[in-house]
């Protein structure tokens, strides 16, 4: 299908999926139908006679166009392997096992930030195992699913973006190779890593949300809620029901353990280390060339399979019973694989379509941008073109090539944290996004309500990302100096964060 350059129209469909969400409190109709507002703006546009079938047509055919199988394969054998190690009793002995060690609500969270951290290879498996682990001792100690969900979530695209060795690093490294800028694209990232002020001001927030009482807004009345038993989405306790007493902790730590295991290797795999061509043969080549979907495919059937062969034999599991089980795992997957999809979609329409990459580089290339001003812009613009299409890398992937030569035009002291701004903006976009993968999955492995995750964690993003546009600001006012563009909105963070919760005792004192 031939392109349609729409204007600011491109702009309305992800808008009227956003809005209808926020309403009608229902994420799937409304994908849709921001999908089909799409589609009838395009035929629109096209001259296409038939505005009652052809829109559909487009719609689905964008669909299935846009459907990465590999995802769908991994979340849905994901849901098996978290669902039979819970029948199996794995997770109720691991449960029992933490709550020993972890003697705190407060050291229960930095755990599961701590955890989020670590697995910096890729954030699909990071949103999905993080909340797999966690649940169990988050539950313990009355952790709202919402407060679950953001930490998985402020730790799973941030700790990406500033990993060298990573699935995100190695899409960042393509794009830069791509504009012939650099020397090294590899180098250039790493350049990045400092500047990348939301990636590591989000990191910083969920020490501060862990270690002190920075609850507000959405996310103080889902704790509230919380210490008086109502924890969020109650389907990941049906696999509870009915589990093997006979569990151990083993039955937990072995196939995740394995499903890890199974990642990095399928990823060296996948990226050619291995391989013939001894270009790929050290980490960070080899990383850098990987097939990130492909690979957790294959990791996450060798921890079924590994689950398979604890279970069965040992007797905690019949045949018939794992088989059942992983059945019953796979559906619950159902919801989150049906938001994906449709989130890919609604980015399909909206980027191949309607060319809402190129309204926004028109906006961004002819908007005669004052220098100084640049790195905040960027940033403002990547979040809100990541935001509206839901994808971070699409978002890098449609700018850096326009960023690059115009920071190199305006002052080539400003390239690279023009380009740290471009990643920035790019994971606060797809951060807090309704249509975001990662705010679904995150949704998905925590076990919360997908819209009651986005409520709540959305005032949490946006006081970062302004702290993150002062900081930007005040660099590039600096012609791109570090320190004091990391200090000035590291300071805007916390004291915004002081004021907010001083407002929150003030409102606890007066209605006391």
């Amino acid at each position: 299908m031939d392109p349609f350059d729409a204007g600011w129209l491109s702009l309305l469909p992800p808008i009227i999926a956003i809005t209808l969400a926020l309403i009608t409190k229902e994420v799937i109709s409304s994908l849709f139908l921001g999908i089909l507002s799409g589609t009838v703006i395009y035929c629109l546009g096209m001259g296409t006679g038939d505005m009652i079938i052809k829109p559909v047509e487009i719609a689905f055919t964008t669909m299935v166009n846009k459907v990465d199988f590999n995802i769908i394969i991994f979340c849905t054998l994901l849901g098996a392997l978290v669902f039979t190690i819970s029948r199996a009793g794995g997770t109720r002995a691991y449960g029992n096992w933490a709550t020993k060690r972890i003697k705190s609500k407060r050291v229960a969270m930095l755990s599961t930030g701590g955890l989020g951290a670590f697995i910096f290879i890729d954030d699909y498996f990071n949103c999905l195992t993080v909340g797999t682990v966690m649940r169990p001792v988050t539950d313990r100690y009355k952790i709202s699913r919402a407060k679950l969900a953001y930490i998985i979530d402020a730790t799973a695209a941030p700790i990406c973006i500033i990993a060298p060795i990573s699935s995100w690093a190695a899409a960042v490294g393509s794009n830069l190779k791509a504009t012939g800028a650099f020397e090294s694209d590899f180098a250039a990232f790493v350049a990045t890593i400092p500047y990348n002020f939301y990636a590591l001001f989000s990191l910083i927030m969920v020490v501060m949300v862990c270690l002190a009482d920075f609850d507000f807004g959405p996310m103080r009345k889902a704790e509230l809620r919380a210490q008086q038993g109502e924890l969020g989405n109650v389907d990941a306790e049906q696999a509870e029901m009915g589990a093997s007493a006979k569990g151990h902790l083993m039955d937990m730590l072995v196939p995740i353990g394995s499903l890890i295991v199974f990642a990095v290797l399928a990823l060296l795999y996948s990226g050619g280390y291995w391989g013939s061509d001894p270009a790929y043969h050290t980490l960070a080549a080899a990383f850098g060339n990987c097939s990130a979907s492909k690979a957790l495919v294959w990791a996450s059937f060798g921890a079924l399979t590994v689950a398979f062969f604890m279970f069965v034999p040992r007797g905690l599991m019949s045949l018939k019973s794992f088989m059942d089980c992983a059945g019953e795992g796979m559906k619950a997957m159902m919801p989150a694989n049906t938001i994906l999809v449709l989130a890919w979609a609604i980015s399909g329409v909206c980027r191949d379509l309607l060319q809402t990459p190129l309204f926004v580089k028109t906006l961004v290339a002819d908007g005669g941008i004052s220098g100084g001003l640049l790195p905040a812009i960027i940033f403002v613009v990547a979040g809100f073109l990541s935001f509206s299409t839901g994808t971070a890398w699409g978002t890098f992937g449609i700018l850096i090539p326009i960023v690059v030569p115009v920071a190199q035009a305006v002052d080539p002291n400003l390239v690279l944290i023009c380009l740290s701004a471009t990643l920035a903006g790019s994971v606060f976009g797809d951060h807090c996004s309704p249509i975001s993968d990662t705010t679904i999955l995150s949704s998905a492995g925590a076990g919360c309500a997908h819209l009651e995750h986005v409520s709540t964690q959305m005032l949490y993003a946006c006081v970062v990302a302004a702290s993150s546009a002062v900081g930007y600001m005040v660099s590039g006012l600096m012609h791109g100096s570090l320190l004091p563009g990391f200090a000035s909105g590291l300071v805007f963070m916390v004291v915004t964060m002081l004021v907010l919760r001083r407002r929150n005792t003030q409102k606890d004192g007066a209605q006391a």
